[in-house]
């Protein structure tokens, strides 16, 4: 198929918007190791305590109910576009031909972590069915393509699809967050992965997510980290890239800090170091000095162009939440909880509806895939 064919395709389902009337809502990027910390004042501290004292360590906090105060004004089917807000990264391996092409595929994965809301703040949970759709423009003339769709509610999972036709980039992937309780922190699981695609090169570099951690929330100070080792794979090539998010230890260490090696077979081509948040380094091994990799604070969020709130369909994300936002951000906590828990409420008629009529939900956007993924296809091919 060629670019012009898939962009329509593509384009089908997706907004046409002016970008200078879109509604976009920028979140603010994390630069300094400690702009994401927070002190909980007596009383929303002990509405978690009391939460916390009715569950056990390792318990699943999924089905637990948590306070309006801890959450961020937008679904999780819009915050996975923060992985995919600096999209010239990749389109310069396209266009250019960097190789080995894992460096940018490197650097695109790095380039996605330092968005995140001050404290410790937990997306909406989508719906089942919920959908965020958006497009992106480019200084080059290029556009870019995003759906998301949630296609389980329990277990939860966020499937979505990302597209440059121009310059033959595809994005499959989903995400599958599992939270625990931990004691004086939570975690969240981020089982699940995504796959990118670059046409010009018939290569698919395969991509997981780190855990994020909430600490703090008994004793100290509450903050979010991530914490894990992610290892990105190209099954057609032998290289692969392997990527440490470090936590902070309880007597010493930074924050936001990474480190990483990439590998041809064995052997290690280059080694990483620096934090997330805002310059990271790269050397070969025999290199006694590093040189820097990438600076996030010099890249620029490309803007989400999104259709406006009231021509959105019923379960778009922003408009769905739409009353939850403005409860948080204008209306006061109590009048977000009352419209939280009515969408909670009519979910749960909704499911009971189906299972008196004997209908199975199925997804709208997506199938499910040999390789595991759940895979876009556009209403056209149907």
């Amino acid at each position: 198929m060629s670019a012009t064919e898939e962009a329509k395709k593509v384009e089908a389902e997706s907004p046409t918007v002016d970008p200078e009337n879109a509604e976009n809502k920028e979140d603010n990027s994390s630069e300094d190791d400690t702009d994401n910390k927070v002190v909980l004042s007596d009383e929303p501290k002990s509405i978690i305590m009391g939460i916390i004292a009715q569950l056990r360590k390792g318990a699943d906090l999924h089905r637990v109910t948590l306070p309006t105060f801890v959450l961020e004004p937008r679904s999780m089917t819009e915050r996975i576009t923060d992985f995919l807000r600096h999209p010239d990264i990749l389109i310069k391996t396209m266009i250019i031909g960097i190789f080995p092409l894992i460096l940018l595929i490197v650097k695109y994965f790095l380039s996605g972590w330092h968005i995140m809301p001050k404290g410790v703040k937990k997306p909406y949970n989508p719906v089942l069915g919920e959908i965020f759709r958006c497009r992106f423009k480019h200084p080059d003339g290029s556009e870019a393509f995003y759906i998301c769709e949630q296609t389980s509610h329990h277990p939860p999972m966020s499937s979505f699809f990302y597209s440059v036709p121009q310059h033959g980039i595809k994005i499959n992937g989903e995400l599958k967050p599992k939270a625990k309780f931990l004691g004086n922190s939570a975690a969240t699981i981020m089982q699940g992965t995504h796959s990118v695609y670059l046409t010009k090169f018939d290569e698919t570099y395969l991509i997981p997510m780190p855990n994020v951690y909430a600490r703090g929330i008994l004793i100290g100070t509450m903050f979010m980290e991530y914490g894990d080792t992610v290892t990105i794979k190209c099954p057609k090539n032998d290289l692969s890239a392997s990527i440490e998010f470090k936590t902070k230890g309880f007597f010493g260490g930074g924050y936001n800090n990474i480190s990483g090696k990439i590998y041809k077979g064995k052997e290690v081509l280059y080694q990483l170091s620096g934090k997330w948040s805002s310059v990271m380094y790269i050397r070969k091994p025999k290199d006694k000095e590093k040189t820097p990799f990438i600076d996030i604070r010099n890249e620029e969020l490309t803007p989400l162009i999104v259709e406006p709130n009231n021509k959105q369909e019923e379960f778009e994300a922003r408009r769905l939440w739409e009353e939850v936002t403005a409860g948080l951000t204008k209306k006061g906590l109590d009048y977000a909880t009352e419209k939280k828990t009515a969408i909670e409420d009519n979910q749960r008629l909704l499911v009971k509806k189906r299972a008196d009529e004997g209908i199975e939900w199925k997804p709208r956007f997506f199938v499910p895939s040999d390789d595991g993924i759940h895979t876009y296809i556009s209403p056209l091919d149907k």
